[in-house]
């Protein structure tokens, strides 16, 4: 594993424009549970009960109880890991231009990343449905449900709902940032979430090389990727960014 750890991070110091992108296995390790697969949150709710514009719209109230408020008390207490943290550094180095995210829990700003794209949107954040005016979901009272702005709208958080588009600025620039990455790194990604897990191919089909850092393999594994880093986001990525560090260093050295 070592000598893999230097590899990949060798190929990450040389790069001119990385590309990352993340998914539910890199907050794991931050106390967020995926929405997907075991201990997920649709083990506990019908997807298309609580997920789906159209049961916002019939019952908000419910939708409301049953999700948004536990997502709002896993949010408060949530903090950045070293996956975060790593990937936020490497940008700081300027090896990093863009972290494109399925994720809906704002870490990666949290840990300092600037220019991060929102596949999903963001919990972090409500909009009220009539008038528009944004609040932050940890500052809202949740003694009445729904949350209601001042105007008497009904708030909504600004995540994607099932039935709902990908909002056309985030596609668009994911794809320009994958067509144009010499390197992009997945990591904590199951790829099986469309279009998020088509951007990597758009990087593979326009010259760059990709790496994964997941606990097991993809569909992108040994087709897509060319290398897979088999294991933990948090332990792998302070791994690699320390070795891309120490590599970054003795180049100046010479």
């Amino acid at each position: 594993m070592e000598d893999l750890i230097k590899k990949v991070a060798g190929h990450i110091a040389a790069a001119k424009h990385l590309v990352a992108l993340t998914g539910a296995g890199i907050s794991v390790e931050s106390g967020i549970p995926p929405f997907r697969g075991k201990g997920g949150l649709w083990e506990k709710f019908d997807p298309m009960e609580v997920g789906h514009i159209q049961s916002f719209m019939r019952n908000p109230e419910k939708v409301w109880r049953l999700l948004i408020s536990e997502m709002r008390d896993v949010l408060v207490s949530a903090k950045p890991n070293a996956g975060h943290l790593g990937l936020a550094r490497l940008e700081e180095l300027g090896i990093l231009k863009t972290v494109i995210t399925q994720n809906v829990d704002g870490l990666h700003q949290m840990a300092g990343s600037r220019d991060v794209v929102e596949f999903h949107g963001n919990f972090a954040w409500l909009r009220c449905m009539d008038c528009g005016s944004r609040e932050q979901t940890v500052d809202i009272d949740l003694s009445q449900m729904p949350p209601k702005c001042g105007c008497g709208g009904i708030y909504r958080h600004e995540c994607v709902f099932f039935g709902e588009m990908i909002p056309p600025k985030e596609l668009d620039r994911s794809q320009i940032a994958a067509s144009t990455c010499d390197l992009m790194l997945v990591v904590g990604c199951s790829a099986v979430v469309q279009p998020a897990a088509f951007m990597p191919v758009i990087a593979k089909q326009s010259g760059a090389m990709v790496i994964e850092i997941n606990p097991e393999p993809t569909p992108l594994t040994g087709t897509t990727s060319t290398i897979l880093v088999k294991g933990k986001a948090g332990k792998a990525m302070r791994e690699i960014t320390a070795e891309v560090e120490r590599i970054i260093a003795a180049k100046r050295q010479q």
